[in-house]
């Protein structure tokens, strides 16, 4: 039950959510000059509460361990459960951005429609998400994989605009057709090994990669699949269209979750089924290592172009997530570890931005970068959060973004993979040069405008000094001081992203 429950209960209070209120009845929309400050309700209060217990189910799991098996019809198709060291790592990160992200989205959903519809389904993905961190075997995680992407639609569609609804097929036709790429390479293994669950350092051996000659395609097109729902290039264009269309705390579990499954994904497979070993120096490490330095140059220059300010973290979200899928790919312990505290410090970070993307749309409705001249005057504390998580993502000490991003760049050069050990660390630099070129402008506009700024809008609407509601800014000021304490003392997560890497390699 320890294993089941934090899988079953937040899927079970969603269903009862929807089912409950009916889904898309309420349409009662407040106005922007709210600020977040409508009333709290008694189904806001049972919607935290039954977040704020999910994270308590996945740290009571994470402590305790087990495993379970739910279904087995052959040897190879069956479906378990099991609480592991990777696993509960991501579960854990998962819970608390969510609970955080939710909090945040009581406030948030004040001035949009059909509230209790994005609170079923805020509470559907979760529990499927952490079934899939739990997966016991490659069959297990391509059915919550699936079911994440099926369970997270509503989320982008929300509005039911004719943007949001594009948006939404592009969400769905990506994922989908990267899951089927996916699923050729699960039926190749499935038919070579047979046995599909999950061993620190893979099932395959030197021999058996021997016999099977079409193993590094096979596995290509997992990387490849699987990559699509991590924004890697070629199959990345779903996430700069979803994001600016969903609200803002759907945009932030979007990025700083929910593209983490597909690295939990590859993860699973590269370091828990193939084997590293295998891979290690083959075509299909070269070619991974070229197409994430090419999503990492190529991410941030758009966000650096890009003046829709959610949708400009969005490019940002396709550069930074490709770091940890390059980290992956090089397939050394110094690599893996800045590949998984990577996956922690951005989680935190851009879920940080986007929630205060979200507090700006809410108290000014200004969604375009250019607009956020003098913004220091309306939410000055707000806005200093920004800048810390800026700070952490361009990757400056002491805060959390250097961490990683130093182990990426070392395990990189230590890598023995020739010229691309070397170029790596150069497109780190170069994409860490446009991360503060599309990042700091923002808080230095908003903190000195400039003599000929006149702030006649914000004085006739009456922002000055109008910060978010609570809901809204203690999430971001909790995920803003994350970013500068977990780099200030990031030993613990190193030490056991370290313990990882040992039982992997």
């Amino acid at each position: 039950m320890i294993v089941l429950l934090p899988v079953l209960w937040p899927i079970a209070a969603g269903v009862a959510v929807l089912a409950y209120t009916g889904i898309g009845n309420s349409k009662k929309k407040a106005s922007h000059n709210t600020a977040g400050h409508g009333q709290i309700t008694t189904l806001d209060l049972i919607y935290m509460a039954a977040l704020a217990l999910e994270t308590v189910l996945v740290i009571m799991a994470a402590a305790g361990g087990g495993s379970v098996r739910l279904f087995s019809l052959t040897d190879t198709l069956t479906l378990g459960l099991r609480v592991d060291g990777t696993g509960s790592l991501f579960a854990v990160l998962t819970s608390i951005m969510w609970l955080l992200t939710g909090i945040h989205s009581v406030a948030y959903m004040k001035h949009e429609e059909w509230a209790e519809r994005f609170y079923g389904f805020y509470l559907i993905v979760v529990g499927v998400l952490v079934g899939l961190d739990y997966a016991a075997d490659l069959v297990t995680l391509y059915v919550f994989y699936e079911m994440m992407t099926l369970t997270s639609l509503p989320l982008v569609l929300h509005e039911l605009t004719k943007e949001a609804v594009q948006a939404g097929m592009k969400y769905l036709f990506y994922s989908v057709g990267g899951a089927f790429l996916a699923l050729f390479g699960i039926f190749y293994l499935a038919n070579v090994c047979g046995d599909l669950s999950f061993t620190a350092g893979g099932r395959f051996t030197a021999e058996m990669a021997a016999g099977a000659p079409l193993l590094l395609t096979a596995v290509f097109c997992m990387i490849v699949g699987f990559g699509t729902k991590a924004g890697m290039f070629p199959l990345h264009g779903w996430l700069p269209i979803a994001h600016p269309v969903a609200p803002a705390p759907a945009s932030a579990v979007l990025s700083g979750v929910i593209t983490k499954a597909g690295v939990m994904a590859l993860v699973r497979i590269i370091y828990f089924l193939v084997g590293p070993d295998v891979l290690r120096g083959t075509w299909v490490q070269a070619a991974w290592m070229v197409l994430t330095l090419l999503t990492v140059f190529m991410g941030s220059m758009l966000a650096y172009r890009e003046n829709v300010f959610k949708k400009r973290l969005a490019y940002s979200t396709v550069s930074q997530v490709s770091y940890v899928l390059f980290g992956l790919s090089l397939m050394n312990p110094v690599g893996f570890t800045g590949a998984l505290t990577h996956v922690v410090f951005h989680s935190a970070i851009k879920t940080c931005l986007f929630l205060f993307a979200g507090a700006v749309i809410v108290v000014t409705d200004w969604k375009k970068v250019d607009q956020l001249r003098g913004l220091g005057r309306v939410m000055p504390l707000a806005l200093a959060c920004y800048t810390m998580a800026s700070l952490a993502l361009i990757g400056i000490p002491p805060f959390s973004g250097f961490v990683s991003k130093w182990y990426l760049a070392t395990g990189s050069l230590a890598s023995g993979t020739g010229a691309l050990g070397f170029i790596g660390p150069v497109v780190l630099l170069i994409s860490a040069l446009l991360t503060a070129g599309y990042l700091l402008p923002i808080m230095i506009r908003g903190y000195f405008p400039g003599q000929d700024f006149e702030g006649k809008e914000i004085e006739e609407r009456g922002l000055v000094k109008k910060e978010p509601s609570l809901l809204m800014l203690v999430p971001i000021v909790i995920l803003a001081a994350a970013t500068l304490l977990l780099g200030c003392f990031p030993g613990p997560l190193v030490a056991f992203v370290e313990k990882i890497a040992a039982a992997v390699m």
